[in-house]
């Protein structure tokens, strides 16, 4: 399968996981570029946005960034501060992080403190859709409706997915091909 824009895939903060869904769609689709991950400290916001910018200004041709958790919040900080020609982004069940995480996950006042917080909710300035899980633990299906009505995004229901991870169970996600389909044709009109 193949697409007309770049795409660039938006992780998470997790490390690099092989069976994640982005991993699958990145395999699946050839010629994506990744936003490279940090070792080390991984928590500065500051650290993800400018990253992203950079990725985003090597690439030849404005893309359709594929993000997930925290990485759609990375998109949403990153397009408070710039303003590099993207032409659509799919934001996957984006983490609340305005909410207490359940355990293992970083505490509010932990991710305040690396410039998480607040979530920016400003309207996005290129067409985006927000897909959003019933059950997903990282975020209440309502909080996620509210973001995506901020952002002026498109708001998907793609059921009870937990928070679509391996962890829930996925693997490949094979409704991503079609999501980022719609973002071409919208980013046409």
């Amino acid at each position: 399968m193949s697409v007309a824009s770049p795409i660039l895939i938006v992780p998470g903060l997790r490390d690099e996981m092989p069976d994640h869904w982005q991993s699958h769609y990145e395999r699946e689709i050839g010629g994506c570029v990744t936003v490279p991950r940090i070792h080390g400290d991984k928590l500065p916001c500051a650290a993800w946005v400018e990253l992203l910018d950079r990725t985003i200004e090597s690439m030849k041709a404005p893309p359709i960034l594929v993000a997930h958790s925290a990485g759609a919040m990375m998109v949403a900080h990153w397009a408070k501060r710039h303003r590099r020609a993207v032409r659509g982004a799919l934001l996957a069940t984006p983490a609340d992080l305005e909410t207490p995480m359940p355990k293992g996950y970083p505490a509010m006042d932990v991710l305040r403190s690396h410039g998480w917080l607040p979530i920016p909710r400003e309207k996005l300035p290129f067409p985006s859709i927000v897909a959003a899980s019933e059950d997903d633990p990282l975020a209440s299906f309502e909080r996620v409706r509210g973001f995506a009505a901020d952002w002026g995004s498109a708001f998907v229901n793609v059921g009870p997915v937990g928070h679509l991870n391996p962890a829930a169970g996925f693997g490949p996600w094979p409704q991503a091909h079609g999501l980022v389909r719609t973002l071409e044709q919208l980013a046409a009109a």
